[in-house]
């Protein structure tokens, strides 16, 4: 039997929201986690075990994720330049590394994530990713090998 909804928040809501903060950034971070609660807790009364928690709220979270960022490319892009007395400021990013991540492929962006962000072992990430241990591994290394590439010096 699950514990009540509420506690499973209290204890994976810090997790859940760190790994959409990498995911999708710290502005629509929020946003994610919002949906990804309100998907959680339409499917919590039907849960059967609770064997990995943490697991199928990560992997719903990364499904939240990849609808934000398909729905991004669907949004409409300003023609004209804004004001730049009034547009808001770009949040602070590190080196570039972030970003990096953000430009790899669906499969293998998950997988760094989940990995690094939501500490879950390759069995998780499979879970979540709806693939093999194996195809995880793999979308792992090579996630991992692109980055290693661009941040490695020459």
């Amino acid at each position: 039997m699950p514990p009540p909804f509420q506690r499973l928040l209290d204890d994976l809501g810090a997790t859940v929201l760190r790994f959409l903060a990498a995911s999708v950034g710290p502005v629509d971070a929020d946003d994610c986690f919002q949906e990804t609660v309100i998907a959680a807790l339409r499917t919590y009364p039907r849960l059967s075990h609770s064997e990995n928690l943490r697991g199928w709220l990560l992997t719903i979270a990364h499904r939240k994720a990849l609808d934000h960022h398909r729905a991004r490319g669907r949004r409409a892009v300003p023609v004209a330049e804004p004001d730049a007395g009034h547009a808001d400021p770009e949040p602070p990013r590190d080196d570039g590394l972030w970003t990096a991540v953000e430009d790899l492929p669906p499969k293998q962006r998950g997988a760094v994530l989940l990995r690094f962000v939501g500490d879950m072992s390759h069995r998780e990430i499979a879970a979540a990713l709806g693939s093999s241990e194996e195809a995880a591994r793999r979308a792992l290394a090579d996630g991992l090998a692109k980055l290693r590439k661009e941040w490695t010096p020459a």
